[in-house]
């Protein structure tokens, strides 16, 4: 029979306060396993797994709020999984705090000859973000690819959206190419052709995006932390430009189409995809009716640039302008990845649903159970736009 512990045990065996365990317990980050008739918490070993998690993720500098989706298993598996992740986060820091001394050598050195260098101080502001600069960087790879994971895994179009995107481009008349928000890098897994003779810049407003996307993809390409609103190239600079699920993020779309036709040569192809209104929309009915103050998205994306208006919208920069649209679904029979597609979204779902994810898995289990899989649209497309 597994040792149980009192609250006061769990804590002295831990090394943490009492009042850390009873706050965790109190916003459901760290439940105990077991509640007794009289009210006593019990802890078992197990729980000891979760409690490192939170203890070495808030010591990285994540929030309690981003730690809550990933401590929910404490198995063996998703133990060595987070062990990893923490390795690497570490290794990551170090990096950075490395970078930091340096830095404040070569400052310190300056400083005794009585000068001030402020492209120094600058340099020190930026590498003293470290903790946030890590974080920031993780999470949005993470949801990048928990979203593109649940594409893959379920989707009946099995040929991929990356593959049938990069399908698209002519790549006959490409001898400069810009991608505006690479990403993960994972249209260019893809490539078929030889680049030899071609220039392909792949650029990303993260830098630790395009630190990744360099370690996946080597040297072949050119790697530019850009913002699409101000391309830092002389004008008609690039036969081709790609923007795969871009220009909706933009504050200001028509300030970045400004500045893409403004990089692209006459004749040249801009690619640039988007959604409807419609797509994933039982997703967002799903919440809705779990939750009904739950929003996925603090805007709708396709309102501000999608299928229906993207055509109106790119035909006042661009002469010719045809889509093709992706023609797939979703079927999801397992509940897991459908919470962490959820959880990555950019809307409050989070403030909702980190302290009743149980609840929330055992609804999905039963909805899909019920349907004997949940059917979500898919309503994507590529607009086609030459200068």
């Amino acid at each position: 029979m597994e040792k149980l512990y009192s609250t006061g045990e769990f804590a002295k065996i831990a090394g943490v306060t009492l009042r850390t365990i009873r706050y965790y317990d109190k916003i459901g980050l760290l439940k105990p396993t077991k509640i007794l008739d009289n009210g006593y918490r019990k802890y078992c070993n197990n729980d000891l797994i979760t409690l490192q998690k939170i203890l070495s993720l808030k010591e990285l500098g994540f929030s309690l709020e981003e730690i809550y989706p990933l401590i929910q298993d404490n198995d063996k598996d998703s133990f060595k999984k987070s062990i990893v992740l923490q390795t690497n986060l570490i290794n990551q820091k170090i990096q950075k705090l490395t970078a930091l001394k340096e830095s404040l050598k070569a400052t310190e050195k300056i400083l005794t000859k009585n000068e001030i260098a402020w492209d120094k101080i600058i340099e020190l502001i930026k590498l003293s973000s470290i903790k946030e600069e890590i974080i920031n960087h993780y999470i949005n790879a993470k949801n990048l690819e928990t979203r593109i994971t649940l594409h893959d895994t379920f989707s009946i179009n099995k040929q991929g959206w990356f593959p049938w995107l990069f399908e698209q481009i002519d790549f006959s008349t490409v001898y400069r190419l810009l991608e505006l928000g690479c990403g993960n890098g994972k249209l260019w897994q893809y490539n078929s052709y030889n680049l030899r003779n071609r220039e392909i810049f792949l650029s990303d407003i993260s830098n630790g995006m395009l630190e990744k996307v360099k370690q996946n993809l080597g040297n072949d390409y050119n790697y530019l932390n850009i913002d699409c609103q101000n391309i830092p190239f002389k004008n008609n600079y690039f036969d081709t430009i790609i923007a795969n699920h871009v220009i909706f993020y933009l504050k200001n779309p028509h300030l970045g189409l400004s500045e893409i036709t403004r990089v692209l040569k006459k004749s040249g192809t801009f690619y640039c995809s988007t959604y409807s209104k419609n797509h994933m929309k039982e997703i967002s009915d799903i919440v809705k009716n779990f939750d009904e103050r739950i929003d996925l998205s603090s805007i709708s994306l396709a309102e501000h640039f999608g299928l229906e208006n993207g055509k109106e919208i790119l035909s006042n920069y661009f002469s010719f302008v045809d889509i093709k649209k992706y023609e797939d679904e979703l079927i999801i029979n397992e509940s897991q990845p459908l919470i962490d597609y959820i959880l990555s979204c950019h809307g409050n779902q989070n403030e909702y649903l980190l302290n009743c994810l149980k609840d929330f898995k055992f609804y999905i289990d039963n909805l899909i159970k019920q349907s004997n899989g949940i059917k979500i649209t898919k309503d994507a497309g590529l607009f086609i736009c030459i200068k």
